[in-house]
């Protein structure tokens, strides 16, 4: 097992990767009681579309979302409920490219991580199971749909992409759900959840051999096949410029999307996510010249924000809120960037904001699951998370401003309003 010290932010990290094609990583923490596991495929909301064996598959929107519902069924029982008889909080999320399962403990760690590497590499679904989950995942659909909050951002991706599966819901909908039988569940769990396509990443006082040995003694040794997947061609333009519904709110909402390029995997992938995350606290975060100017005139409220996102094939960035006149907000962002790439950036605002980014990610070492999760997104696409004070220092201001000039730009700007009835 290699140990590798990463010096600038004092963290010790634990590598090795089983002859099944698993990588572990134990990040050492000494002085803690807690310790967290999380175990991760590199599978999807948005990977809907791809080839087993020879032959391209269609598959239902939702379907990733669905097989983590199911995932925790065992012969005996519930996984949840042996994971917490041991005093273990585990849970499990689906985001667009990738589907994880965890928990954290003070006690009987070992026996805790067996179970959690047990139950999802090992999938039990009856077909009476799945057509009972129908039910409630419906209902998680419907309630969702009511909320203008997730209405107005479904809206933006439609409307920032024509064919990228990003677009799509990871739910999927009342009727994408419907043609999910327990074979397609077996299916993609064959294709997805191998230990070449996954990664097991443990935070906490623990013995790091002792984590690769019992992966070794429960996981299959077979690495699995590499599954090519197809999120759709993207055009280079948005889809519509603007799209609105009319719902039960009190105050029109708004986001305004910028569709961006996407980057491949590798060190520029975390550069470029950090440089367009800091693009967007310099254009519209809470200290900007923008956000102060729209808030003292009452255009905008503490509801108001924005992020940049970066999956498989896509990225974008977006800002928005509650106004009651959301096209001069609008406007006044998209005159904001024009500024910003026509005049430059303020320095010392700049080295502001750089400051306090690097900051956020000092401090995000403290949360565990951060730390995990941050590795193994790390490593699905291709670059090392704790190699991010030394990304920091690759990045300047023009950096910053050739993003802007490239990507914030009235032609891949789509805009998405719910509007009171």
């Amino acid at each position: 097992m290699k140990k590798e010290f990463y010096e600038r932010i004092s963290e010790t990290v634990y590598h090795e990767k089983l002859p099944n094609g698993l990588p572990i990583n134990v990040v050492s923490k000494p002085d803690f009681a807690k310790s967290y596991a999380f175990f991760a495929t590199r599978y999807g909301g948005m990977d809907t579309r791809f080839c087993l064996n020879g032959e391209w598959m269609d598959t239902p929107a939702g379907i990733a979302h669905y097989l983590e519902h199911k995932m925790f069924d065992t012969k005996e029982g519930n996984a949840l409920q042996e994971l917490a008889k041991n005093g273990a909080e585990p849970n499990a999320f689906t985001a667009n490219a990738m589907t994880g399962y965890y928990f954290d403990s003070t006690e009987k760690f070992e026996e805790n991580l067996r179970i959690l590497l047990s139950f999802v590499s090992v999938p039990y679904f009856t077909d009476e199971s799945v057509a009972k989950e129908q039910g409630i995942i419906s209902q998680e659909i419907r309630m969702i749909e009511d909320d203008p909050d997730w209405q107005v951002y479904a809206r933006m991706m439609g409307a920032l992409f024509q064919k990228n599966t990003a677009r799509t819901h990871i739910a999927g909908s009342v009727e994408s759900i419907r043609e999910i039988t327990a074979k397609t569940l077996y299916d993609c769990h064959k294709a997805f959840y191998t230990p070449g396509n996954m990664v097991l990443t443990v935070v906490g006082n623990v013995d790091p051999v002792r984590v690769a040995d019992i992966a070794r003694s429960i996981l299959p040794e077979d690495s699995g096949p590499v599954i090519p997947r197809d999120h759709g061609t993207e055009p280079d333009g948005v889809t519509e410029r603007e799209t609105s519904r009319r719902m039960e709110v009190s105050m029109p909402q708004f986001l305004l999307g910028f569709k961006c390029k996407p980057v491949e995997t590798g060190e520029g992938y975390l550069r470029r996510n950090l440089i367009g995350n800091m693009a967007c606290d310099l254009l519209l975060g809470e200290s900007s010249p923008l956000y102060l100017r729209l808030y003292g005139q009452g255009l905008i409220n503490t509801s108001f924000g924005g992020a940049f996102e970066m999956m498989p094939d896509t990225a974008y960035l977006y800002a928005g809120g509650d106004s009651r006149d959301v096209k001069a907000v609008a406007a006044e962002i998209k005159k904001e960037a024009r500024r910003l790439a026509t005049e430059g950036l303020d320095h010392d605002f700049y080295e502001r904001v750089r400051k306090a980014a690097f900051g956020t990610m000092l401090r995000g070492l403290n949360s565990f699951e951060n730390i995990a999760v941050s590795l193994t997104e790390g490593h699905f696409a291709g670059y090392d998370a704790l190699r991010f004070p030394q990304v920091f220092d690759s990045i300047g201001e023009e950096d910053i401003l050739a993003f802007i000039r490239g990507e914030l730009t009235e032609e891949h700007a789509a805009m998405s309003t719910i509007l009171p009835k």
